[in-house]
């Protein structure tokens, strides 16, 4: 989860989040040479008489920031548009689970199960103990498998709502009446927190998402439970 005073991005937790947090590097260095030049022209010219008798033209460097920017644009929008394919494909998903909000909690719906469905509250601050955390912790949390490949589907009871778990690199609109789709996988294990990132009403901000990743065999057995 995000620290007081954290200026990046939260570590990754998904293999699609470690390659975001990659390309907005990529793309912090690209933009560091695109001052560091722009910067060192501009004082070039303050520094300069600006006389010259016999500059009429400039083919060539016309050319040049005409062709260099281009040339820019292409390494950033090629790993951008391979990260958005890799976001969209959903592979073989081992567990599907399906997330509705409402105003104002979440309900989930394990698909390959029986029986296995609940309501997650927002933990009220008089009743939180100290190893739980403010506006984030919830009454029943997510449990998912950790290296396996899951499918989320979301969808809305009432009003936009949005499913965001920012470690995960998934951020998934929540509309009535459609089922929107994403898939993620969480390579370690912990507890994940998020919240909806969609201003849905006035208790907007007291809606957070809470996953606990676990090995699969932890898994199966908390599902068998709940199950029951």
């Amino acid at each position: 989860m995000t620290t007081w005073l954290n200026m990046s991005l939260q570590d990754g937790a998904s293999p699609i989040m470690e390659q975001l947090v990659f390309f907005h590097d990529h793309v912090l260095m690209i933009m560091l040479m695109i001052t560091t030049t722009v910067l060192y022209m501009m004082i070039t010219l303050i520094r300069n008489k600006q006389t010259s008798r016999f500059m009429l033209e400039g083919q060539m460097i016309e050319t040049t920031w005409t062709i260099a920017p281009a040339i820019i644009l292409v390494f950033i929008a090629m790993p951008s548009l391979r990260l958005l394919y890799l976001m969209d494909e959903v592979h073989n998903p081992a567990l599907t689970l399906k997330a509705v909000g409402h105003q104002w909690y979440w309900s989930y719906e394990y698909s390959d199960f029986t029986k296995l469905e609940f309501d997650s509250y927002m933990i009220p601050q008089e009743e939180q103990q100290e190893s739980t955390f403010r506006l984030l912790d919830t009454d029943n949390r997510i449990v998912l498998p950790m290296n396996s490949p899951i499918r989320l589907i979301v969808t809305a009871a009432d009003v936009l709502h949005s499913w965001t778990i920012p470690s995960l690199g998934v951020k998934t609109d929540a509309t009535p009446g459609r089922l929107n789709q994403t898939s993620f996988s969480i390579n370690r294990p912990g507890i994940l927190y998020g919240q909806c990132s969609e201003i849905c009403g006035a208790n907007h901000s007291f809606m957070p998402i809470t996953i606990e990743s676990v090995p699969a065999k932890y898994f199966i057995n908390w599902a068998s439970k709940m199950s029951e």
